[in-house]
């Protein structure tokens, strides 16, 4: 498989966060190029405002890497909106597109889309935690099923957190961006894929469902992995994209 692919983490998420998937991801494609691109307002561009309009945040990332052929987007949670919203208002620039734990105003109710569990957890990083060991702690146990309580990950995000802390009022915009976004009525003409964690704590599985069924494609589910599909279930990722993207 050759072909240029740009990634998209979600909401308060950075490259980083992706562990060793893009590792595994360029030794299972060697010939593919890999471009971890980070929301404006975290990771590389935490000095950037976060947009409060997903297609805003799109254009935004179009200016900054603008490829010289179609590219193959991926995109989990918030990113999933990203790259959708991307391949459908810029068709000629999207060659394919994988969505991760998508969900989008319209199809699913609000408390699907980020599930009751999560909202005093968010909420309380919002007003007032501040030590990034705890906030990284609890966002992994939201997100991971098998990986919910591992020292070393916690530590490692931690020091990301610490080292480029965004502000709390781009999370606040990305979450505003998230819960105005409406899903086009058309799916987008490229290669399609649609993933979800069957155990996510995060985002309610049928969310992914009912973006299956509005757009008549199939849904790929791993039974027992959580929101954060790639840490999860890497080499289960990595399979389905290789099924729908033999070239």
């Amino acid at each position: 498989m050759t072909a240029d692919w740009i990634w998209l983490r979600g909401l308060m998420r950075e490259q980083g966060h992706w562990e060793d998937f893009p590792a595994r991801f360029r030794q299972r494609f060697p010939q593919s190029r890999l471009y971890l691109a980070d929301l404006p307002g975290f990771g590389q561009a935490v000095a950037q405002t976060s947009p409060a309009t997903i297609a805003a945040t799109t254009d935004w990332l179009r200016r900054q890497w603008s490829r010289p052929r179609p590219v193959r987007l991926l995109g989990l949670s918030l990113g999933a909106m990203v790259a959708t919203d991307w391949a459908c208002r810029y068709p000629h620039e999207v060659a394919g597109l994988v969505l991760l734990n998508a969900s989008f105003a319209g199809l699913s109710p609000w408390h699907q889309r980020l599930r009751p569990t999560a909202w005093a957890p968010l909420l309380r990083w919002l007003l007032w935690q501040r030590d990034p060991r705890v906030q990284e702690s609890t966002i992994l146990s939201l997100t991971s099923q098998y990986h919910a309580t591992d020292a070393d990950i916690i530590a490692r995000w931690a020091d990301i957190a610490a080292a480029q802390p965004p502000r709390r009022s781009n999370t606040l915009r990305q979450l505003l961006a998230a819960l105005r976004y409406r899903l086009p009525a058309k799916p987008p003409g490229c290669p399609l894929l649609i993933l979800n964690g069957g155990a996510d704590r995060l985002v309610h599985p049928a969310c992914s469902q009912a973006l299956a069924e509005y757009w008549g494609r199939p849904l790929y589910r791993c039974a027992g992995a959580g929101h954060d599909l790639p840490l999860d279930a890497p080499d289960w990722v990595l399979q389905r994209i290789a099924e729908a993207f033999e070239d």
